[in-house]
């Protein structure tokens, strides 16, 4: 079953060009000059019952924008899509009441108040009955661990605290789907965990669908087996990360702990050293010859340990974002880069 269906979804903006000047100023009162800048441009896109899904990109990709369509927050230039089986720009109470949207640079909580105090002004919102809103709440606050912080003002807690606390807010009225935009960002390592376990475990006990954007590649590979990319408006990745590494990660990473007091002087035949510490040695080696290059290396130096690793996700995932700027810039990529 589909949960989220997108067909040719745009959304195009018109942007009134300012000039510097006062001059320039007064004339803009009779006459402006404006740029359409096409921040959607027709996506597809099939989400299922229950999935898990990274929706990724640059920053002015569309991601955000998206997540506000899909929640209803803005309306389509054209396009059509259907969310648990409504039209989200309709802003039907029904389907208000079925999904959750939570972005990482906003709050939805009363900053002066208790965290409690909002809690019970979403109860009353979404009309929840009492005995389900309190089996909720002390579900939600058991996962996060966050009891002694329920009374205690918004504006009193860290960054994470905060977080945990909205995340609650969203899922008070136990949502089907959720939209999550950068919910980690700012977040140091520990509190970036907290979140990953929390939402890992609750998808898998609720079932829900969730779509999440975020530049932390510790969240998607944590949480998401599905990968979406999209750049300058237009998906251009759909499917799984490892695809991504193993299109854009043309090299390994080979690191070479030596027997020897002495490193070798010959390293640089076998591939690009990029770090040289007695007795380890890293080198980046092509993909496709990383086996018989390791065979050369120990047929004729003692080796105690030796490691192969991909490079770091990020960067990977910088060279697929860079390349497909570069592709509907040129305006030949196609709708999904096969």
């Amino acid at each position: 079953m589909q949960t989220i269906e997108i067909e040719r979804l745009s959304k195009t903006y018109r942007i009134y060009q300012k000039k510097e000047g006062l001059l320039a100023s007064v004339q803009g009162l009779f006459t402006r000059e404006y740029r359409q800048i096409e921040a959607v441009r027709e996506i597809n896109l099939s989400i299922a019952q229950g999935e898990f899904v990274a929706f990724l990109g640059p920053n002015g990709a569309g991601k955000t924008t998206t997540l506000k369509l899909l929640s209803g927050v803005i309306n389509p230039t054209c396009g059509t899509a259907h969310v648990l089986g409504h039209i989200p720009w309709h802003r039907e109470n029904a389907y208000r009441r079925r999904f959750a949207l939570v972005m990482g640079q906003k709050n939805q909580l009363w900053w002066d108040l208790p965290a409690q105090e909002s809690f019970r002004l979403h109860q009353q919102i979404y009309r929840i009955a009492p005995s389900t809103f309190d089996k909720t709440l002390n579900e939600l606050v058991d996962l996060l661990k966050v009891h002694s912080l329920l009374n205690q003002p918004v504006r009193e807690l860290s960054l994470g605290e905060r977080m945990k606390m909205e995340l609650i807010a969203a899922m008070l009225h136990s949502p089907e789907v959720l939209f999550l935009d950068e919910p980690t960002i700012g977040l140091d390592v520990v509190a970036q965990h907290n979140i990953q376990n929390f939402l890992r475990y609750y998808q898998d006990l609720r079932k829900i669908t969730i779509l999440l954007t975020s530049h932390y590649m510790k969240d998607v590979v944590a949480l998401c087996q599905r990968v979406v990319i999209i750049a300058q408006g237009s998906i251009v990745h759909d499917g799984s990360l490892a695809e991504i590494v193993d299109r854009f990660s043309r090299y390994k990473i080979v690191t070479l702990l030596f027997a020897e007091d002495d490193l070798p002087q010959d390293l640089a035949r076998y591939g690009e050293v990029i770090q040289l510490e007695t007795p380890r040695a890293k080198l980046r080696i092509d993909r496709g010859v990383v086996t018989d290059v390791l065979a050369a290396i120990l047929q004729k130096h003692p080796i105690q340990d030796v490691s192969v690793e991909d490079p770091p996700l990020e960067q990977v995932i910088a060279e697929m974002f860079s390349y497909a700027e570069q592709k509907v810039a040129d305006q030949s990529v196609p709708e999904t880069i096969k």
